[in-house]
């Protein structure tokens, strides 16, 4: 009977068995950008009460703090000489230039436009893999470069400036530098999770940002008081152990065991979550011109994915 039972499942028709192994990158990847996507509200609920060095020194402080335990498990013996021109520039661009950056978008922009500027990022992961690795870019992908950088302009021309989002043409601009940023820290780690434990790439990226941002440490306790209510520490440490450590351990993992275009293609799905969230909890919205500017970032990705499936 048993051996009925496999051939039955064998059979043509019977269906194809899951390979939990060949799945496991792409949930990481989802759970990832969700993760992500959530960040932007978090992140300005936080750099609301508090100074965006502050925050980020926060997050990357209780990530440390989550990982440290586990560092005996995260040795490696791979190191070779020279690798320190590559691990300087991925820590030092993210998280240190990244959240710099990004922290400082959020107090001029929405959340909804920063989350739908960072769906140039697999754009920009294929042009640094040409410029770097010498991939092959097709016509596709740089007429989808052309179209989302044309959506991103008249997104940020757009915006009104509000209580909320003073200067959205600057935030926007900071957020597309914060993006080329965390572009580039992807090709650096496509090249070192082939011989380095993708976790004990994110704990150096947390150990540096805590390092980097330590004077929000001080600005912590100088100035006026920080109202501390749950909303915000709840926000604090959600942007600490599931976003700072976990979504970008996550995507690291996923990075090692996927090519740097397909895994930098779900970033696509950033945005979406952004603009979905940014809704819900936040109250914002795009207006008719955003919404279409916002449209055609997306077309554009979509567009550039053609040539890098």
């Amino acid at each position: 009977m048993k051996a009925a039972s496999t051939e039955k499942a064998l059979a043509p028709g019977a269906g194809t068995p899951i390979d939990i192994q060949s799945v496991l990158p792409f949930a990481a990847l989802l759970a990832a950008v969700g993760l992500w996507g959530g960040s932007f509200a978090a992140m300005r609920m936080a750099v609301q009460a508090m100074h965006p060095l502050s925050v980020v020194w926060l997050r990357m402080i209780i990530a440390l703090a989550v990982i440290l335990p586990f560092a005996g498990r995260l040795k490696t013996t791979s190191y070779r000489r020279g690798d320190w021109k590559r691990l300087a520039p991925m820590v030092l661009l993210q998280p240190c230039l990244y959240f710099l950056l990004e922290s400082n978008a959020l107090r001029y922009t929405t959340s909804s436009q920063a989350g739908v500027i960072s769906a140039l990022v697999p754009l920009l992961v294929a042009a640094g893999a040409w410029l770097m690795l010498g991939e092959p870019v097709g016509r596709a992908t740089f007429a989808g470069l052309f179209i989302s950088v044309a959506g991103v302009i008249v997104l940020s021309l757009s915006g009104a400036g509000t209580a909320s989002a003073p200067n959205p043409l600057l935030g926007n601009g900071l957020e597309l530098i914060a993006m080329a940023s965390a572009a580039m820290n992807m090709i650096l780690v496509k090249q070192l999770s082939g011989r380095y434990n993708p976790w004990l790439l994110t704990g150096l990226q947390v150990l540096a940002g805590s390092l980097f941002f330590s004077p929000g440490l001080v600005l912590l306790f100088s100035g006026k008081g920080i109202c501390w209510t749950v909303p915000l520490v709840s926000a604090i440490l959600f942007l600490g152990v599931l976003v700072t450590l976990g979504a970008f351990g996550l995507y690291n993992w996923a990075m090692s065991r996927l090519p740097a275009s397909r895994a930098s293609a779900f970033i696509n799905l950033v945005p979406v979550t952004a603009v979905a969230i940014g809704w819900l909890a936040m109250g914002e919205s795009l207006n008719g011109l955003q919404s279409g500017a916002a449209a055609a970032v997306i077309v554009g990705v979509g567009l550039s994915q053609k040539k890098m499936r």
